[in-house]
């Protein structure tokens, strides 16, 4: 494992410090009563009974209140056991790139959040760090002493400058390995991989909740006319020069891209994955809010709500 010059761990600090203010206590005013939503445990307890409302669950339904009153009554429950979060972080040199904002950024900023938003409620957070092969793993643990520490080695890790190339199929194995017990675990990836992933991340999805939370940058999908280009792989550092003046050429390139997205999904929507993604131009208040409403409808569905794109003709 490479090692980099200490970073002063106040920067942890004060990064953590900002988004306190500037991000967590925003959400904490939008959230309202999404959070139990967006942050589920698995144990709960009976805490109070009260009529049925559109969009509740109807497996909480209490079919004998319902039939003395003659109204749906449904039951509200308080969690009883403490989430399990873990963040399986992709930090291979793709994850370096970014037109504006580098996706290690808005990766780092997004994990800082969710991982505080869970332990102020007294859960537990880990992460596992991915470069050329999983190097890191920092066990869960809960506070924000916690968060700032995971934060700091985040901050403390160097770029990586050349790699053979990301390979999520043995990142995801070890992660199996490492999480026997279930958890929320979130993959936080552009998912530019060698083929071969899909398989492993079913399994681990059979076993936990699972969230691709996937990066990327609007020049990964189309490029502007912008002339002679000098273009490198930031995985193999290959270079090649390409005339993006050339309308075939960004077409073929958009179309390329294009192809990659429906794989992408489709292999996420085989394995039961849900994907919130977070471009490198995007804002991190909407992207949690997008997370919230997607475990809603995760939630709805699973109780046998109305299916989402039938909500309108409802």
């Amino acid at each position: 494992m490479s090692t980099s010059p200490t970073r002063n761990p106040a920067k942890a600090e004060l990064i953590l410090r900002r988004l306190e203010w500037t991000v967590i206590r925003r959400l904490d005013g939008l959230l309202h009563g999404d959070y139990r939503t967006l942050i589920r445990g698995n144990g709960l307890d009976l805490a109070d009974l009260r009529e049925y409302q559109y969009h509740d669950d109807v497996r909480h339904i209490d079919w004998n209140v319902t039939a003395r009153m003659q109204t749906p009554y449904v039951r509200e429950y308080h969690e009883d056991r403490e989430v399990t979060a873990w963040f399986l972080l992709d930090l291979s040199p793709s994850i370096d790139f970014g037109s504006e904002t580098k996706k290690r950024s808005i990766s780092t900023e997004f994990i800082t959040v969710l991982a505080r938003l869970l332990t102020r409620q007294g859960n537990r957070v880990g992460a596992l760090f991915y470069g050329d092969k999983v190097d890191t793993v920092i066990p869960a643990r809960g506070g924000r002493r916690h968060v700032l520490g995971v934060l700091h080695r985040l901050l403390q890790r160097p770029e990586l400058q050349r790699s053979e190339g990301t390979d999520l199929r043995a990142f995801l194995r070890s992660a199996y390995q490492a999480m026997p017990r279930r958890s929320l675990v979130f993959i936080v990836s552009d998912f530019f991989s060698r083929p071969g992933w899909a398989e492993p991340l079913s399994h681990l999805a059979r076993r936990h909740e699972v969230v691709a939370v996937r990066l990327y940058d609007p020049l990964e999908r189309e490029l502007p006319d912008m002339g002679m280009l000098l273009m490198q792989d930031s995985e193999t550092g290959e270079q090649l020069f390409v005339d993006t003046h050339d309308k075939g050429f960004r077409k073929r390139f958009a179309s390329v891209a294009e192809r990659r997205e429906r794989e992408l999904r489709s292999a996420l929507a085989r394995a039961g994955v849900d994907c919130l993604e977070l471009a490198t131009d995007g804002d991190l208040v909407d992207a949690v809010m997008r997370f919230a409403d997607l475990r809603k409808r995760r939630s709805r569905l699973a109780g046998g709500g109305i299916p989402h794109h039938l909500e309108k003709v409802a």
